[in-house]
């Protein structure tokens, strides 16, 4: 018993490492693969971070339209120009002219001082100033609003001071701001964009690529009927989980090195913020890499053609970056929408990953997402199972078929040959 049973394992290692090597092979040939497999995962990650490694902009253009011609407006016009956010760029008579040059994009934004502004504040009325902004980009709209925020509220202050009727400086402190507040960042520290968005991009680079990888493998395939190939090691229902585990090994050796690089050398190369322990980080990406490669095997059952996966990945990026709930609150997401998220293992590996990098977490403060990412593998595993199932029978189905058209031929050739002799 002990004999029939080590030398199944032995065939099922064999049989494993027999497909680990031709996928690896099929990667090796296949350009289209290695390009998505090694090439994308290395460079993609440094242009994005180099993009936004400035963090925040600076000196946005704007035009103003100052229809008061005071020393409060040319005061406050001052001010908004010295932020270092942003830049007066042109002077304009009114609204319409303003507009063509954000038309244009020669300014960003538009700040519109009425006729009264002056006059209002004089009277210690409530005065108001009109921010215009191109929302094309949140970071532009950003920092103009906070700019003329932050003005507004210095000047609201200062002529607050003047009509106090303090006599110390103190007095003046507690009734201009009776509540002091300090803001102070917890885990985004310098309030950019690239500690907030990055790490949670290049956990999904890690998907997106594998999905492309895999699903060009898988279109190659189905175009050259390779999986024929595979025929011979599904002789039993066991080869079926050899076959997948042999091509997932091959994957996963490929990643384990990728993902170790997006997620720990990219943040490091561009000093974003990351503190992750080794051993958490390790807990975390070995089952999102594998929910990944089962999940992306699964869904090459649909790609029919190379060129397909290519369109899926990219319809479906920017819409799996919103529903992991980091570009926008997960609490505004409907709850259907946050159903569908569930599917994808990147919803859960981002969510998990910010934890730990971006806020110092440990895998206890995760694990609602450490125990989502191990279902994902199993059932997708399975999954992955019952398509590659599918596949073979499909093979075999059209290689018996080829084989009794071969047999029909063969017949004919050797009744016609029969015919010729006996004339």
């Amino acid at each position: 018993m002990f004999k029939g049973f080590w030398k199944q394992v032995n065939e099922g290692i064999h049989d494993m490492c027999y497909i680990w090597w031709i996928e690896l092979k099929n990667i090796v040939k296949d350009e289209g693969v290695l390009i998505f497999f090694i090439l994308v995962p290395l460079a993609y990650p440094l242009l994005y971070s180099w993009i936004y490694n400035n963090e925040v902009v600076r000196d946005v253009p704007v035009a103003i339209v100052d229809m008061s011609h005071s020393s409060s407006s040319r005061q406050f016009i001052h001010k908004f120009d010295s932020s270092p956010d942003t830049k007066v760029a042109y002077y304009c008579n009114n609204i319409p002219e303003a507009k063509q040059l954000v038309g244009k994009q020669l300014v960003h934004g538009v700040l519109y001082i009425p006729a009264d502004f002056d006059h209002k504040l004089n009277r210690g009325e409530q005065a108001h100033v009109s921010v215009y902004c191109d929302m094309a980009l949140m970071l532009t709209y950003k920092a103009i609003y906070q700019a003329a925020m932050a003005v507004s509220l210095d000047m609201g202050r200062n002529m607050q001071r003047a009509h106090s009727g303090s006599f110390t400086q103190r007095d003046e402190e507690v009734n201009t701001k009776p509540l002091a507040v300090e803001e102070v960042p917890i885990f985004n520290t310098t309030g950019g964009y690239g500690n907030a968005i990055l790490p949670a991009v290049l956990v999904l680079i890690i998907q997106q690529t594998l999905l492309l990888g895999i699903g060009l493998s898988a279109g190659t395939a189905r175009e050259n009927n390779r999986f024929s190939d595979l025929v011979p090691v599904s002789r039993h229902y066991n080869g079926l989980f050899r076959i997948v585990l042999g091509k997932s090994l091959c994957y996963l050796m490929i990643y384990a090195v990728m993902a170790a690089y997006v997620t720990l050398c990219v943040p490091k190369f561009f000093s974003f913020t990351s503190l992750i322990h080794m051993s958490d980080w390790i807990a975390l990406m070995f089952p999102y890499v594998l929910s990944c490669i089962f999940f992306g095997m699964m869904m090459s059952c649909i790609v029919r053609y190379r060129e397909n996966v290519m369109l899926l990945v990219v319809f479906t990026s920017v819409p799996l970056l919103f529903m992991t709930g980091v570009s926008w609150p997960q609490s505004n997401i409907p709850g259907f929408w946050q159903g569908i998220s569930w599917l994808f293992p990147s919803t859960f590996g981002v969510r998990g990953f910010l934890q730990l990098s971006s806020m110092g977490g440990t895998l206890d403060d995760i694990r609602t997402e450490y125990q989502a990412l191990w279902i994902q593998v199993v059932v997708y595993f399975l999954a992955t199972c019952l398509v590659y199932r599918y596949q073979i029978n499909q093979s075999r189905y059209h290689a018996y078929e080829q084989f009794e058209k071969l047999q029909e031929k063969v017949r004919k050739a050797k009744k016609m040959k029969d015919e010729k002799m006996k004339n």
